[in-house]
């Protein structure tokens, strides 16, 4: 049956775990090539979400649509999701065209097309001279991009992402900050980034969902939530805190 013409939309979406809820009621929808973070402090149920949506835990409660057809019950891998994760879950014995290329394989494609495609997606990731390196002998900035390398090269119409950049150093960080936007632009992919940090989430994102305590407490731009905050949390979880990452670094500009 078809519902809406939204890329993805969540109904009411319910999880519990031995009694105590992981999201109530989770509403929202996401639009087709939009960069959407969904931000929220550890235990507030957005990893939860994150599995629900890829397909790796099925809600309690609550319907998931993806291009009007009702996913919820649907497996993972049919999905057409991608999904890079914080850890990079990268084969360690496999070089990274070996990494790349498996996804492919997976997927039955021939040998010659597995092997022309994940060469391709590797150099417009910046890492030819890396191919027939080990995860290991990559810094970590490397390792994530051979991460995002696998997820691209399904040609995915959403890709999800698990805090990605969480144990990277600030200037790798912000290097694949501006690489993401360069290829959600490149790929029109729609993106749904997990964070706990709300410098990140206003420099990515077209929308912000903020969530505390299994709720969806405001879903706008990063201005909306700037200009009119839905309430106190909001206003001190997201607001304060990231205006006193602006203060402790504006002493230092001259």
């Amino acid at each position: 049956m078809v519902k809406t013409s939204h890329k993805l939309e969540a109904v009411s979406l319910v999880q519990s775990f031995d009694g105590k809820c992981a999201l109530d009621k989770v509403s929202f929808q996401v639009q087709e090539g939009e960069f959407l973070s969904i931000l929220g402090p550890s235990g507030c149920g957005k990893t939860t979400l994150l599995r629900i949506l890829i397909g790796l835990l099925k809600p309690t409660e609550g319907l998931l649509y993806k291009d009007g057809v009702d996913i919820t019950h649907t497996p993972a891998a049919e999905r057409g999701m991608g999904i890079v994760f914080q850890n990079y879950a990268l084969f360690e014995n496999m070089t990274v065209l070996g990494n790349v290329e498996y996804a492919l394989k997976i997927k039955k494609a021939t040998r010659q097309e597995a092997r022309s495609k994940a060469e391709a997606m590797i150099a417009h990731m910046g890492l030819k001279e890396h191919m027939a390196k080990k995860p290991h002998e990559l810094s970590g900035g490397q390792q994530q991009r051979v991460a995002i390398a696998r997820t691209l090269v399904l040609n995915p119409d959403v890709i999800l992402f698990d805090e990605p950049m969480s144990a990277l150093d600030a200037d790798t960080r912000l290097m694949l900050r501006k690489e993401l936007k360069k290829l959600q632009k490149e790929f029109g992919t729609t993106m749904i980034y997990i964070t706990h940090d709300q410098e990140e989430a206003f420099a990515l994102s077209d929308r912000i969902m903020v969530m505390e305590e299994a709720k969806v407490v405001q879903l706008a731009t990063p201005e909306e939530i700037i200009d009119s905050p839905a309430n106190d949390y909001v206003r001190t979880f997201v607001l304060q805190n990231l205006q006193a990452k602006i203060d402790s670094l504006v002493k230092y500009v001259r």
